[in-house]
C-alpha cells in the first residue's frame, strides 16, 4: 500500500482522464489523490472511495450512497470556502469524486505545531462559517466540522471540505440504527441524543474547533471513547483561558441546548470583529429587552449596573445556575459505546455520575438534587406554597427552593436575588425543555471574603417555579469547587416533568 507523499509510477487512469499522481491524504471513507485531468491539463484531487464489505452487502451500499451524497451536497454550495466538485466518475461500481486542488495543510496539521492565537483563528473560522452558512442556505447540514476537514490554502485561502456525512434535509438518514458517522469529540449532543442535526450542530461542531484552535487541544477529547461520550453529554468544558475576545462567543457556542447558541449573523459579526482586531459587537437584543417568546440564541450575557450594597446574608447561603441534560443521553450513550464494546453499569455510573452523586429528595418537594455524599442537610423551610432545602460542606451552601405556583417571571426571581449584589449578569436559557429559565451570577459582602452566587431559576410547562442556588466564597479555592458542584447540581437536577424513568427508554 502506497504513503501519503509517495509518488505513484504511471498512474491508474480514472474515468478516462484522471491519471492518478500521488496519494496526498487519507480518511474513513477513503484516499485522496492528486491527479492529472488530461482532457483539460489541470491538477485535481481525486477521493477514491474506502467501503467496508461485499457490494451486495446493505453497510456497502449504505456508504457508496453517502459518497454520492457528498459530491452532490458540495456542489450545490456555491462559495468560496467551500471546496469545488468538478465531477464524479464510477469506477470499479463505486463514485470517484474528482475536486478542486487544495495546495497546503489541514487545520489540524497547523495545530499539530501549536496554538493559534485568536485573531488568526477568528479569521479561520469565520470563512468556515460562511461555508457552512452557504450550505444551510440550501438544505445542507455538513455534520463533520473538524480541524481535519478545514484546508488551508495559498493567499490564506481557508477551504471547508468532506461533506461525506452531510445531511440534506428532505432526504432520508442514511445511518442505520446504530451507526455513528462523524469525530466523536467534535459531534453536537443533539444528535447523541436521537433529536437530529440541523445548523447549530454544526455551530457547535464550530465551537469546538475555535476552542481547539485557541487552547491547542478540544475541550472533550479524553482517553477513551467512553470518557469522550460522557464530557459531551453531561461535562462541562472547561472555560477557554487564551481566547481573548472570543471566549464568551465559544462559550456560549457550546451550550447543549441548541436554542441557547448564537446564530450564524452574531457569530460572524464577533469573529470578524476580532479578526480585524476591533472591539466586539454588543448583543442586538438583551434580557431586559427580550420578549418571552424571543429564541434563547438571541439572548446574551447581560451586566446590569446594580448599586454596591451589601445583601444580608441567607442563614445558610448556596449555590447556583442552571444545567441542560439531555433527556435521552442514556439511550444513545448506549448505542453508542455497545459499538465500542462498552460495558453499561460503567457508562451508567461514569456519563451520568450516578457512582458519586446521590439524590436528595425532601418530603414534600417534587424535584430531586442530587449531590456528593459529604454534603450535610442543614436547613429546610416550608412556607405557603413553597419549599427549600439547604445542604452544606465547609464553605460551600446548596439551596433548593420550589414554589407551587409562580408568582412572576424567573427573570423576576433572579434580579430579585441579585438585588443589591454587585455586578449581577443574567443568561436567558432553557432546561429540560423549559424554555423559560435564567441563569444568575453575582457577588454579595464588602467585608471580609465576598461570596459568589450562581443560580438558576426555572418556570416549567404547569407554571411551577424553581431555583437552584449555589455559594461559595469568591477568589478562593472553594470558588472552583463551588462552580464544579454548581454545574454538576445541575446537570443531575431533575424537575417533576422530567421523568428518570424515560432516560431509559
Amino acid at each position: 500500500m502506497s504513503e501519503v507523499g509517495e509518488q505513484v509510477r504511471d498512474g491508474r487512469l480514472v474515468g478516462g482522464r484522471y491519471r492518478l499522481l500521488e496519494r496526498i491524504g487519507s480518511g474513513g471513507m477513503g484516499t485522496v489523490w492528486r491527479a492529472f485531468d488530461e482532457l483539460v491539463d489541470r491538477e485535481v484531487a481525486v477521493k477514491q472511495p474506502r467501503l467496508p464489505g461485499d457490494p451486495e452487502d446493505e453497510a456497502f451500499q449504505r456508504a457508496a450512497h453517502r459518497l454520492y451524497r457528498e459530491a452532490r451536497a458540495a456542489a450545490r454550495v456555491d462559495h468560496p470556502s467551500a471546496v469545488a466538485i468538478h465531477d464524479v466518475v464510477i469506477e470499479g461500481e463505486l463514485p470517484w469524486i474528482v475536486m478542486e486542488l487544495v495546495r497546503g495543510e489541514s487545520l489540524h496539521e497547523l495545530l499539530g505545531r501549536g496554538r493559534l492565537v485568536p485573531a488568526e483563528s477568528a479569521r479561520i473560522g469565520r470563512a468556515v462559517l460562511g461555508a457552512l452558512s452557504a450550505a444551510h442556505a440550501v438544505g445542507i447540514v455538513h455534520r463533520d466540522v473538524k480541524p481535519a476537514n478545514v484546508l488551508l490554502g495559498p493567499h490564506d485561502r481557508v477551504v471547508l471540505t468532506d461533506f461525506g456525512i452531510a445531511h440534506i434535509q428532505g432526504e432520508e438518514s442514511l445511518t442505520a440504527s446504530g451507526e455513528f458517522v462523524g469525530s466523536l469529540e467534535f459531534i453536537a449532543p443533539e444528535r447523541m441524543s436521537g433529536t437530529g442535526a440541523g445548523p447549530a450542530s454544526d455551530l457547535w461542531s464550530l465551537g469546538v474547533l475555535l476552542y481547539a484552535a485557541v487552547e491547542g487541544a478540544s475541550p472533550f477529547r479524553r482517553t477513551t471513547v467512553e470518557s469522550t461520550l460522557g464530557a459531551i453529554l453531561a461535562g462541562e468544558p472547561p472555560e477557554p483561558t487564551r481566547a481573548g475576545p472570543l471566549g464568551p462567543l465559544i462559550v456560549r457556542m457550546l451550550a447543549r441546548d441548541p436554542e441557547g447558541r448564537p446564530g450564524a449573523e452574531e457569530v460572524g459579526a464577533v469573529l470578524e470583529a476580532v479578526a480585524a482586531g476591533k472591539d466586539v459587537p454588543e448583543p442586538t437584543v438583551t434580557v431586559q429587552d427580550a420578549a418571552p417568546d424571543v429564541e434563547p440564541e438571541a439572548v446574551a450575557i447581560v451586566n446590569e449596573a446594580v448599586p454596591q450594597a451589601e445583601l444580608e446574608p441567607d442563614p445558610a447561603p448556596t449555590p447556583g445556575p442552571g444545567s441542560r441534560r439531555p433527556r435521552r443521553a442514556l439511550l444513545i450513550t448506549l448505542g453508542v459505546l455497545l459499538l465500542a464494546g462498552l460495558v453499561f453499569g460503567t457508562v451508567l455510573a461514569r456519563v451520568l455520575g450516578t457512582d458519586s452523586w446521590t439524590a436528595r429528595q425532601r418530603e414534600g418537594m417534587k424535584a430531586v438534587l442530587f449531590l456528593p455524599p459529604q454534603y450535610r442537610l442543614l436547613q429546610t423551610d416550608a412556607a405557603a406554597g413553597s419549599r427549600t432545602v439547604v445542604y452544606g460542606t465547609g464553605a460551600l451552601r446548596v439551596r433548593l427552593t420550589e414554589w407551587d405556583k409562580a408568582a412572576d417571571t424567573p427573570l423576576a426571581e433572579a434580579r430579585a436575588l441579585g438585588r443589591g449584589m454587585a455586578n449581577p449578569r443574567y443568561t436567558r436559557t432553557s432546561f429540560r425543555g423549559n424554555k423559560d429559565a435564567i441563569l444568575a451570577d453575582a457577588t454579595y459582602g464588602q467585608s471580609g471574603v465576598p461570596t459568589r452566587t450562581m443560580a438558576l431559576v426555572v418556570r416549567t410547562a404547569d407554571d411551577r417555579m424553581y431555583e437552584l442556588r449555589v455559594d461559595m466564597p469568591k477568589g478562593t479555592p472553594a470558588e472552583k469547587q463551588g462552580t464544579a458542584l454548581f454545574k454538576g447540581a445541575r446537570a443531575r437536577l431533575t424537575l417533576p416533568e422530567s421523568d428518570p424513568v424515560a432516560i431509559l427508554r
